[in-house]
């Protein structure tokens, strides 16, 4: 299955920073700026991954996320935030009450090292994985 990471955050930069580290995990990647957009964009990438920006001028994080659920979406999810850490726990809490269940949360700004270890938690394991011996 093809990796499609959506982004949704009014801040340019940071959608390109993601989007660099994304396509470096083999990522298909589109980078959305605004709420209007990303619905588009939903329609028409048909993403398995979200990153989802908490606030954003015309239509905030938590609009989107309630657009998203009403969609039927189920996939995997990344909440943003600049701001307090307690806007994404919030929205992590309403997408996991209402089913999500891949659901990451980061603050800003983020370091690519947290950015790939979300991007790759829940990839499986490659056939040269062993467990470690014990």
């Amino acid at each position: 299955m093809s990796k499609r990471l959506l982004i949704v955050d009014d801040e340019p930069d940071f959608g390109e920073f993601v989007r660099q580290v994304a396509q470096t995990l083999g990522y298909k990647v589109m980078v959305t700026t605004n709420g209007r957009d990303f619905q588009q964009g939903y329609n028409d990438f048909q993403p398995n991954l979200i990153l989802l920006d908490m606030v954003m001028p015309d239509m905030d994080g938590n609009e989107v996320l309630l657009w998203l659920l009403q969609k039927g979406y189920s996939a995997g999810l990344i909440i943003t935030t600049g701001y307090s850490p307690d806007y994404a726990q919030e929205a992590k809490t309403l997408a996991e009450f209402n089913g999500l269940q891949k659901v990451s949360t980061l603050t800003k700004p983020v370091r690519s090292i947290e950015l790939r270890s979300v991007l790759t938690r829940d990839e499986p394991l490659g056939p040269d994985h062993r467990p470690a011996a014990v």
